[in-house]
Parts: C-alpha cells; sequence; structure tokens
C-alpha cells in the first residue's frame, strides 16, 4: 500500500530521494573556544615555569651553604633557611622535573649571588665542594697546633695532642666534614715521607745518631731565627758545640720547659728560668734535649743537615732582626755590649 504524503522523511534526506547537508552547531564552536583557552593557558604556564626557572633568586651574595643528605624537599629548605630560595615549593617542583639531569649532592657547595633555579640545580647536581684551607705554621708547638685545628672551620671530631715535632708546617686542603684526627694524620705522614729523603742527602760527618736527632735541632734552629738565611749559620752553631761537648745554651728550649710544653711565656725569660731542672733545658743538660721542642719546616730541617761551613760558637741578637755571630766569648761578650746600646732609649736634650 502506498505511503502517505505526509509520512516523515528520514534525516538528511529531501523528498526527492536527494541527500542535504547539516548545519553546524553551536557545539563545535565551544569545543574550539574550549581547546583555544587550554592550549594559551598551557603555553602562559609554560612560558611563566621557563621565566621562573632562570629568574635571579634572593640571595645578596654568593654564600657556602651546607646541603644536608635527605629528600629534595628537605634540600630545599635548607636552601630557603640560608635565603638561596625564597619558593621551596616551587623549587621542589622545578628539582623533580629535572632529576633526569642527576641527582643533588650533600655536600658543603657554593651559590653565586641571585642564583636562579637553574643555577642552584647545576651546583646541586655538579659543584665540587667547597675547599677549606689550614695553614699549619713553621715553628708551633704540639699543643699550638691542636688549639689551631680546634678552632679551624668545617672539621669535625676530636684530636689528640700530636708528638712533638712530627707534623710537617704546610698548608692542607679538606672538605666540611673531615675529621680533626684526619689532618694530624696527614700532616705525620707528610713529615714522614719527606725526612729519610733529606736525610739521605745530609752533609757527611753531622753529629747525629738518626733522623730524629736532626729534627730535634731543626726545631731549636725554627725557633732561634726568623730569617731564613741564618738557620744555616746558627746550625753550624749548635753543630759545633755539640761536637766539643759544650751545652747549647739555647733559650727557645728553656721556654719550652717553662711554659709546660706551650712554647711562649707570658713574661721575660729570667736568670731563675736558666736553672729550672728539665731534659729540655740545654743550660742545665748537655747535648741534645730528649725531642724537638715544635714542628719545624723544611728549611730549618735541611739547614741542618746542610750547616754552614763555620767555626762561630756563640750568636746574640743584634737589635735589628737578626744575629750578631762570634768564634770567642770575648767576641759574644762585645756583641752583647752593642746590642745593649742599641736597645737603650737615646736621651732627648732639654729645650734651650
Amino acid at each position: 500500500m502506498p505511503r502517505s504524503s505526509s509520512a516523515p522523511l528520514s534525516d538528511g534526506a529531501s523528498e526527492n530521494g536527494t541527500q542535504r547537508s547539516r548545519k553546524p552547531t553551536g557545539r563545535w564552536w565551544l569545543r574550539g573556544l574550549v581547546l583555544l583557552l587550554t592550549v594559551a593557558l598551557a603555553s602562559a604556564a609554560l612560558a611563566g615555569s621557563l621565566w621562573r626557572y632562570e629568574a635571579a633568586g634572593p640571595l645578596p651574595k654568593a654564600r657556602a651553604v651546607v646541603i644536608p643528605a635527605g629528600s629534595t624537599a628537605t634540600v630545599a629548605r635548607s636552601l630557603e633557611k640560608a635565603g638561596v630560595i625564597d619558593q621551596p615549593h616551587l623549587f621542589t617542583l622545578a628539582a623533580l622535573a629535572t632529576s633526569p639531569a642527576g641527582p643533588l649532592h650533600a655536600a658543603e657547595l657554593l651559590f653565586p649571588a641571585h642564583a636562579s633555579f637553574a643555577q642552584i640545580l647545576r651546583v646541586l647536581r655538579d659543584a665540587p665542594p667547597v675547599e677549606h684551607r689550614l695553614v699549619i705554621p713553621e715553628g708551633l708547638t704540639a699543643k699550638q697546633i691542636t688549639a689551631l685545628i680546634l678552632h679551624a672551620p668545617a672539621l669535625v671530631g676530636p684530636v689528640d695532642v700530636p708528638s712533638e715535632g712530627y707534623v710537617l708546617p704546610a698548608t692542607y686542603d679538606y672538605v666540611y666534614g673531615t675529621k680533626r684526627a684526619a689532618i694530624i694524620v696527614r700532616a705525620h705522614e707528610a713529615l714522614e715521607r719527606i725526612l729519610p729523603g733529606l736525610w739521605e742527602k745530609r752533609a757527611p760527618d753531622l753529629p747525629f745518631a738518626d733522623p730524629d736527632q736532626a729534627l730535634t735541632l731543626a726545631s731549636i734552629v725554627e725557633r732561634e731565627t726568623a730569617v731564613a738565611a741564618e738557620r744555616p749559620r746558627i746550625a753550624a752553631v749548635f753543630i759545633n758545640r755539640l761536637r766539643l761537648g759544650m751545652k747549647l745554651q739555647s733559650d727557645p728550649t728553656v721556654i719550652y720547659a717553662a711554659s709546660d710544653a706551650e712554647g711562649v711565656l707570658p713574661r721575660s725569660l729570667s736568670t731563675q728560668d736558666l736553672t729550672i731542672k728539665s731534659p729540655y733545658n740545654t743550660y742545665v743538660v748537655s747535648g741534645l734535649p730528649p725531642g724537638p721542642i715544635d714542628s719545624p719546616g723544611v728549611a730549618s730541617i735541611d739547614a741542618v743537615l746542610h750547616p754552614a761551613t763555620s767555626p762561630d760558637l756563640y750568636f746574640v741578637a743584634d737589635g735589628r732582626g737578626g744575629h750578631a755571630f762570634a768564634r770567642t766569648l770575648d767576641g759574644q761578650d762585645r756583641n752583647i755590649r752593642i746590642w745593649e746600646q742599641r736597645l737603650r732609649p737615646i736621651p732627648i736634650p732639654p729645650e734651650p
């Protein structure tokens, strides 16, 4: 039976059977708008993140910071406390986002002024630890060296007083967390490495039984003069005395005995000090003291092992920073009188 002409047509079909095109709906435009907004917001967020990643930070000047071991959040808190960053949460996200670049290291690290997140993360991943330097000067006693190490920054742990004289004066590099005892070990091993070589190249016929005796005399020479050119000549005076069986009569050995091995006195040396009963008092005992009175430098050790060729048996301060030498006691007395004259104040004549 034929369909009524009033029957509905199928979607998209015309009365004559041809296909109709659909009209665009409002939903298409809405989806496009949402997509554009999403892309714009993502681009803005990415641009903002990149800007913040490279933006200057709040640190006013370069600073070394101890970074503890722990999570990224722990590192961020340490940086915030030190004033390197002011947005720890954003920094944590930046560190996590760049984690394929490597782990963050626990150490004392130096951060540049106004460091950005990018710079901070490069330091945390690639920079070497901050290097400290400890200078042990020549002529310090074991107690003085111990006090120096105890007060040096960034070292940890206890330290025992080393054997007197068996620490090589030098500059020692170290990083945060190094043990104090390790510095003593390094300084002792440094001396043990060089002393045998110096001993092997010594001049012939020296009055030393072993390198330890040479080290003992070197410690006396170290305290007797700060003038490098005088060391071989002062060494010659003491060696000449040892050969003749004369007492060394060195004031620094008396100071060492009177100061309980501190090496300094809060007063001038007195005549009474010269009578102290001590194996270190070379005004009382003959020959060398039982051991060094300080840690001598390489120059003093070398001076003792290669003394000047000299017949001198005496020396005294010349009042000009050096010493006057003499072969005889009469010559010594003359030099003492000259020294005393230089010490006397020049009288100022009264006004006319």
